[in-house]
């Protein structure tokens, strides 16, 4: 069935006084899946919102993501300030179900124009976290004998050598298969090269995945231990 149709159907029986909701993710894209779910945005005029939910509606898995005007502004400027803004994409790029009284409209303008925005740029500080903490994972691939351990280790400096390339580049960050999909379309070829050399790495053969890991270093300053400091005590 039409996932627009089975969207509407799921916030008409749980919400029929919405003021306006959305369908976003991968479900409206060519990256959907058998098993893509139904993420819904539905905005209300108060309680029981703000909240998120996961249930299963028919033969789809559904999340629904409920605000009022109020808390969806709240949740995007916190997400924007992490450079990571699932709510304002599924706002900004998905599928306006229904607008009762406007809000709707606004909320999809001002997602697409914050989309457009771009998210602020990273910090000194954080892009030296990066370096160190990169640093850190890229001395423990060249002293590991474990293959269990070289695993996460390898996952982990990928992932980490993805997230700070996105913020080199200036671009929203994302998590699991959207880190991939930003990726692509910030640093071409990024996900191929790491892709082959974790696979390498996982057969002991990890010195593929520390030279992609130096290039993507090298802009920001390569490698950093000695005085790298933070205050507190974490």
């Amino acid at each position: 069935m039409d996932p627009i149709v089975v969207a509407r159907a799921v916030v008409e029986e749980r919400h029929p006084a919405a003021r306006a909701a959305f369908l976003g993710g991968s479900v409206l894209t060519a990256h959907r899946t058998a098993l893509s779910d139904l993420d819904i945005v539905v905005l209300l005029h108060g309680p029981p919102a703000p909240y998120r939910e996961s249930l299963q509606y028919g033969d789809w898995p559904v999340e629904l993501f409920v605000h009022t005007e109020e808390s969806w502004h709240e949740f995007v400027d916190r997400e924007i300030r992490k450079r990571r803004s699932p709510l304002l994409w599924m706002c900004a790029d998905g599928e306006l179900l229904f607008d009762v009284d406007g809000l709707g409209a606004s909320v999809a303008a001002e997602a697409r124009k914050l989309a457009l925005a771009g998210p602020p740029a990273a910090t000194a500080e954080e892009i030296e976290d990066f370096r160190y903490g990169i640093t850190d994972l890229l001395d423990d691939l060249a002293g590991c004998t474990d293959q269990g351990e070289r695993l996460f280790i390898a996952s982990e400096l990928a992932r980490r050598t993805g997230e700070l390339a996105l913020a080199l580049g200036g671009s929203w960050g994302g998590g699991g298969k959207w880190l991939a999909r930003r990726l692509d379309d910030t640093a071409p070829g990024l996900n191929a090269r790491l892709h082959h050399a974790v696979r390498e790495a996982l057969n002991g053969q990890t010195e593929a995945l520390a030279g992609v890991v130096e290039d993507v270093l090298a802009p920001a300053g390569g490698r950093l231990w000695i005085g790298y400091r933070r205050s507190g005590t974490g």
